[in-house]
């Protein structure tokens, strides 16, 4: 009975992704009839009033009475609409709202998640990303097996209870269509439990004796470690053997080349397939459409109307911006967003890299916040990441976390550097060989770097240590950053990161 199921969900999806091809050569189309949407649904509101959203009959009228917008700029209007405001950012009572817990800062972000931008963004993209899977491959049986998703949890405000805060993914969960549920596991109250370690615990008793679970999601660090609690529980040597009809990983939220290896040990198979997914608290914005390639599709039909900011326009106030039609292959660009939410001309702190026009197609290569550009080198968290992932490859290591940060000149240093620390999921033989092919790897993918490094003259080589596994999860966790939508940060300006978790790891020896 359950194929049947699987192959009137396969119908549906192929019926989705006509919708999917029509925006891979016309996404213009798209991408304006979102903006008259979010523009008419927005102008009676407060924020509406306040801009003269009434005038903005063209986008460039939009983009000149709208200024741009971060997190600080709206956080006052979110929290009165979480207290119970109405028509504040968005028309009506807006109930749901996804916590984001950043990279670089101790404060969450909370982003409006009304009913129509749950459905016709964040749900809308789950639907789009599947249909892009089965696309690839045909044999999927998701919908007639099991598929585990670990997700953080919800709670209700205590100064106005009808306002539910929760990780995007419990929220997700909550909201799941029926046909959803009857394939997913573990149950649902086990996966809202708001304990994340209790959770991560349960969810590995209950799934280590499952065997038809033929996909997974979920930020790579806390898959890990709950595949580490199974495989303890069970005996085996690696996920195959626990769960044998496996076919597919839905990741995203971190570059993934730094677990690429770690992953491929724990599913030992050339027949899996992984599909990388932009899936943030602000929206749902792409995946990737063929598995051959490594980048994703931007969403263009998805409650989003897009703009892109430029390198050389990111510290200014008022930035300019171009649109779809007019990005260079190549550019880095900070990625910004108008959603049906009441995040209007709004900078999520993302950056990207076009690889391919129609369809439009895009890599994630770091955050506006989360670089090192302390000496000119505008060394960004992509660049990083395929460095270590090809020396980890030169080398026959893996790495399972890493931070970086720049080393100041000083009596010590009479050059500026760059620092790493790195948790080895497997150590290389000689570690003073690991940071020297690191160095001429991130050379190679870096020219402002490798122009600051030339005869040493502005930088010197990088210098690294290795930590004891468990360090960085350790030291998350002293930070109050133990949960599904926590990450390490990478990279910084600055040493904080990187002094703490040096510091962290003396204090645990």
């Amino acid at each position: 009975m359950k194929w049947l199921v699987n192959e009137a969900v396969k119908r549906y999806l192929q019926m989705r992704m006509k919708r999917i091809e029509q925006y891979m050569v016309r996404p213009e189309e798209s991408q304006e009839r979102w903006l008259r949407k979010i523009l008419d649904r927005g102008r009676t509101t407060e924020f509406g009033k306040r801009y003269d959203l009434l005038g903005a009959t063209s986008i460039e009228a939009f983009k000149s009475k709208v200024p741009v917008h971060e997190y600080d700029d709206l956080k006052d209007d979110i929290r009165r609409m979480m207290l119970g405001e109405k028509n504040v950012l968005w028309p009506g009572e807006v109930n749901w709202y996804s916590k984001s817990s950043g990279t670089t800062s101790d404060k969450s972000k909370f982003i409006p998640v009304p009913y129509g931008n749950l459905f016709n963004c964040h749900l809308a993209g789950v639907w789009d990303s599947m249909a892009l899977l089965y696309a690839n491959k045909p044999e999927m049986l998701a919908f007639q097996h099991k598929n585990l998703v670990v997700p953080g949890s919800f709670y209700n405000l205590e100064e106005y209870p009808k306002t539910h805060v929760g990780d995007v993914s419990a929220i997700l969960v909550q909201h799941m269509p029926t046909i959803g549920r009857v394939f997913y596991t573990p149950d649902i109250q086990t996966v809202l439990q708001p304990n994340f370690e209790e959770k991560l615990h349960h969810i590995a008793e209950i799934t280590s004796k499952q065997q038809d679970i033929v996909t997974f999601g979920g930020v790579p660090t806390w898959l890990i470690v709950l595949f580490r609690l199974i495989l303890e529980k069970t005996g085996k040597s690696n996920m195959l053997e626990v769960w044998p009809n496996l076919q597919a990983y839905l990741h995203g939220g971190v570059g993934f080349e730094p677990y690429r290896e770690t992953f491929k040990a724990l599913v030992p198979s050339d027949d899996f397939a992984y599909l990388e997914v932009y899936n943030a608290s602000e929206g749902y914005f792409g995946a990737q459409c063929d598995l051959k390639q490594n980048d994703m599709l931007l969403f263009a039909d998805n409650g989003v109307f897009y703009e892109f900011v430029p390198v050389e326009e990111w510290e200014k106030e008022n930035p300019k911006t171009i649109l779809l039609s007019d990005v260079k292959l190549g550019e880095v660009y900070a990625i910004m967003i108008t959603v049906n939410n009441g995040l209007w001309r709004y900078l999520p702190g993302d950056t990207i890299v076009f690889t391919r026009k129609y369809p439009f197609c895009f890599q994630i290569v770091g955050r506006t916040k989360q670089f090192i550009n302390a000496f000119g080198e505008e060394v960004m968290v992509g660049d990083t990441d395929k460095a270590l992932a090809e020396t980890c490859r030169k080398l026959n290591a893996v790495v399972s976390e890493y931070t970086a940060g720049p080393v100041y000149f000083s009596k010590e240093h009479n050059r500026g550097g760059h620092e790493w620390v790195i948790e080895f999921d497997r150590e290389p033989a000689d570690i003073e060989l690991f940071g020297k092919v690191l160095d001429e790897s991130l050379q190679q993918i870096n020219a402002d770097y490798e122009a600051k490094r030339f005869n040493s003259m502005a930088l010197e080589r990088l210098s690294l240590q290795s930590v004891p596994r468990g360090t960085f999860l350790r030291w998350m966790r002293a930070r109050g950053k133990f949960g599904n939508q926590n990450k390490v940060p990478r990279l910084a300006n600055h040493r904080r990161f990187l002094e703490e978790v040096v510091q962290y790891k003396m204090e645990e020896s």
